[in-house]
């Protein structure tokens, strides 16, 4: 690999821009450096400190998706605005986070303004306690409905919610039985939905959480080990007492935030890439009782998670909200957001519409020869507008610092990551550039590092985070 600095406080910060946000500019980089890495994880993790995006102004371009319904698709725009242009980056990660978990898809629920709600949710309470947002899905009509809780009662239960809650949302395969998911469904019996009202000219009602009381299950359960006439909270705070929920959501994090693992479905057979660190996150867990901004503090200021650079493939939301943060100019909610919104959805991830309850399989799954070119299309597009305030900057710090090819193309490899690319990717890229001499910035230069920003956004490791 070559590196093109030596600067490893500006590496560092970049790595938890990209992970704990949507990346950063070289300019804000070097502000933040002056801060600190701890005192900006500290930002980070106090969205409330920021100024909220003010989602009333997208609305006023686009009325008819303040309750959507399935309106011919990309209800999710108003979201990928609000990453765009949000002062507080980590409260959008976690969202996208927990919508992979307790991922719940418009193609059943019909409504994308119920999905948003779960978002919004997710957004108010994602570095609380993680009792509370179980909680909070439970009740979820978008969940209830998903999951089939409505068809969940005393006399005939639905183990949907049930064992999802065990399988995917708290514990993992192996750590309970079939019995365990039968009682644990009985617990949510009578929680449901209350039905809509008919649309009206402005779009949809909302669907609203109901406990049918006649509809419970008051009877004797045994769960996991604890016997009791348990209702559904007291089922969550016994899965929260257990060691394999903490490892679970400790797998969670870490191949979020940290390294690329294998699917969830291998995890009951397949040890953690590094079990030390899923270990250290599992206590805590536990010692926080699941308080996700104390766990979030010791996971950004880990040895295990800084020594973990370009170890994640992007997300599609990544790839599209890190670019046009970059290049700047994106705040107008105009035509534009649409086809971004589109973008994503191309790239394999159709946010608040995920292929299975299971969510998105992520790292190299990402990656097939289509996604790959519409990553590349897309960022080569936006990364060559030099009417663009960010192209623009990124052009003007390369050209103050740097004329031979060999420096030019150091140059934008700094600026850009700072990235650390393959010996010979280095050397396709130098001799492009070689062949026509220095750089005169005066005419050809800017078009010239316009064409090798493009090639640079094109290699393989600009798509890992």
């Amino acid at each position: 690999m070559v590196s093109t600095t030596t600067n490893t406080e500006i590496s560092l910060m970049a790595h938890l821009m990209r992970r704990a946000g949507f990346g950063a500019s070289r300019n804000e980089l070097e502000e933040r450096r002056g801060k600190g890495y701890e005192e900006t994880v500290e930002e980070l993790l106090n969205p409330s400190n920021q100024t909220p995006v003010d989602i009333y102004e997208f609305l006023r371009y686009y009325p008819m998706w303040w309750k959507p319904g399935t309106m011919g698709g990309l209800g999710q725009a108003p979201w990928v605005w609000t990453m765009i242009n949000t002062e507080a980056p980590l409260q959008e990660k976690l969202c996208i986070f927990y919508h992979n978990i307790f991922a719940t898809g418009v193609a059943k629920v019909d409504h994308y303004d119920e999905i948003q709600d779960m978002i919004d949710m997710f957004r108010e309470k994602g570095l609380g306690h993680y009792k509370d947002i179980l909680l909070e899905v439970a009740k979820s009509p978008a969940m209830i409905y998903w999951l089939d809780n409505n068809e969940n009662h005393a006399d005939s239960i639905n183990e949907n919610w049930g064992r999802e809650l065990l399988e995917l949302f708290t514990m993992g395969v192996g750590n309970y039985t079939e019995e365990d998911v039968q009682e644990c469904s009985r617990a949510f019996t009578g929680w449901t939905l209350e039905h809509k009202l008919p649309r009206f000219h402005m779009g949809r009602w909302d669907w609203e959480f109901k406990f049918v009381e006649d509809d419970h299950d008051y009877g004797q359960k045994e769960f996991l080990g604890h016997k009791g006439n348990f209702d559904g909270e007291e089922v969550i705070d016994i899965i929260l007492s257990k060691p394999a929920t903490a490892a679970f959501i400790a797998r969670h994090l870490y191949n979020f935030f940290v390294e690329d693992e294998p699917q969830v479905p291998a995890w009951s057979v397949v040890p953690p890439n590094n079990p030390g660190a899923v270990e250290f996150l599992a206590k805590e867990l536990m010692d926080s009782d699941y308080h996700m901004e104390t766990v979030l503090r010791k996971l950004f200021n880990s040895d295990f998670f800084k020594e973990a650079q370009f170890s994640r493939v992007k997300n599609p939301t990544e790839v599209v909200v890190s670019t046009l943060r970059l290049v700047g100019d994106s705040s107008l909610p105009g035509p534009d957001i649409l086809d971004w919104t589109g973008q994503i959805v191309y790239m394999g991830q159709d946010l608040l519409n995920p292929p299975s309850v299971e969510g998105w399989h992520s790292g190299i799954e990402w990656i097939n020869s289509g996604t790959l070119m519409k990553r590349t299309n897309f960022m080569s597009e936006m990364i060559s507008d030099y009417s663009r305030p960010g192209v623009k900057s990124i052009i003007d710090q390369v050209s103050r610092s740097a004329s031979k090819p060999e420096e030019v193309v150091n140059a934008c490899l700094d600026v850009m990551g700072p990235l650390e690319i393959a010996e010979k990717t280095h050397s396709e890229l130098l001799e492009h550039v070689s062949s026509q001499g220095d750089f005169d910035w005066q005419s050809s230069g800017v078009t010239r590092t316009l064409e090798l920003l493009q090639l640079i956004v094109a290699t393989r490791e600009y798509q890992f985070a």
